[in-house]
């Protein structure tokens, strides 16, 4: 039986990556710092993906395990004998998965010269072959060859899991909600060993076309839902009540296609007007399913990250108007997302939200767009994203003081 070894037992991790490739006939080996989690894995050797759609269905899912990340020469041995790897442990933990990682490869190569295995990093941030691969030279000897032993893939996680109440946690770890949309799309030209025969993969010739998609047109249309709902006051908990709302909806799409004409500019051997409009009313459709529950707070938590100077909201403003679309719409869902202030079940704002509502905002705009947006406005596409924004925030201020 082939064996995957995935880093990251999460949400991510065991509805989608593990899921994927236990169907497809894979031992999925997890490791993952939960304590929790690794015993319950190793005890049951199965877990439960509930998919919450119109059709509801209970996928079982078989022949995993797991160690805990800190039995590094036993991670290190899974790795050398694997015949996939993947990462979902976030941009914060990734570095973490490199001395196993580093050891595993050495192994690989003393034992079998070089044979190549892929790691699908499935971790929704721009660039991460490249900050693995800066992580990984220095801790392997100076003549391995890394390049030739190790595919680093890079990925577009469009696959929608919302978040499990503390009670449901506690009464199944392993139980994982997800929606029915099963495709990951990876970069085709990254993998140096044979590409898995594993449905739901989608390997894409032009990745970076298809990261763009995911960030301005996905996120952003979850951005546009949930910060404008929150200035307009609307008092949703779930983002299918936003959708549903026909000024959100409305507005959201307007955003999403504020993207979808600037990604046929830059792409049009992948991207046109009827492909562009199909994946945005698809992705609406999937943000108005009831059944997964998912919420507001979840897709609009994380402000700072999100106002990112590349991320959703920003870079989507930048990409626009480097391929002449006006972001109008745009400019004024990044306006509403400083005031974001949505809480959890408990009441509870997600903590770095709160502090910047607390430390951050009250420092005004120029100062949030230097330091959280990174805009020093000394190139003319950010002295409009600029020009585009202070009205928006302006009025969004005064709305929130009367």
């Amino acid at each position: 039986m082939k064996k995957l070894v995935q880093f990251g037992a999460g949400s991510i991790g065991r509805s989608f990556i593990g899921q994927l490739f236990s169907r497809a006939g894979y031992e999925v080996v997890f490791v993952d710092v939960e304590e929790r989690i690794i015993r319950a894995l190793n005890t049951r050797r199965e877990y439960i993906v509930k998919i919450l759609d119109e059709k509801q269905e209970t996928w079982v899912i078989k022949n995993v395990r797991g160690l805990h990340a800190s039995q590094l020469e036993r991670v290190a041995e899974e790795v050398a004998e694997a015949d996939c790897l993947g990462t979902a442990v976030g941009k914060n933990a990734l570095a973490e998965v490199v001395p196993a990682l580093a050891r595993g490869l050495v192994r690989r190569f003393e034992r079998s010269g070089l044979r190549p295995v892929d790691l699908i990093i499935c971790e929704n941030i721009l660039d991460g072959a490249r900050f693995l691969r800066d992580r990984l030279k220095p801790a392997l000897p100076p003549e391995f060859p890394l390049d030739a032993m190790l595919g680093l893939v890079e990925t577009s996680i469009g696959k929608m899991v919302p978040i499990m109440s503390a009670q449901e946690k506690e009464k199944d770890p392993l139980l994982v909600y997800a929606e029915a949309y099963n495709t990951l799309i990876l970069d085709k030209k990254a993998f140096k060993a044979p590409i898995p025969a594993v449905p739901g993969l989608d390997p894409k010739e032009n990745m970076k076309a298809y990261v763009h998609r995911k960030s301005f047109i996905h996120n952003l249309g979850h951005a546009a839902l949930a910060y404008l709902e929150g200035v307009a006051g609307k008092g949703y908990t779930y983002t299918w009540e936003a959708v549903k709302d026909p000024e959100l909806r409305q507005k959201a799409k307007k955003a999403m296609w504020e993207s979808g004409r600037a990604l046929i500019r830059a792409y049009p051997e992948e991207f046109n007007e009827a492909n562009q409009e199909e994946h945005i009313e698809n992705l609406l459709r999937r943000f108005g399913n009831v059944y997964l529950q998912d919420t507001i707070y979840r897709v609009g938590r994380d402000i700072r990250r999100k106002l990112g100077h590349d991320d959703r909201l920003i870079g989507a403003m930048l990409f626009d108007l480097d391929h002449g679309v006006e972001p109008s719409v745009t400019a004024e869902v990044a306006a509403a997302a400083f005031f974001f202030c949505k809480t959890d079940e408990t009441g509870k704002m997600f903590e770095p939200d709160e502090e910047f509502h607390r430390l951050i905002l009250p420092r005004g705009l120029d100062f949030i767009l230097g330091t959280v947006c990174g805009l020093r406005g000394d190139i003319d596409s950010e002295k409009r994203v600029i020009s585009l924004l202070r009205p928006h925030f302006e009025r969004f201020s005064r709305q929130q003081k009367g």
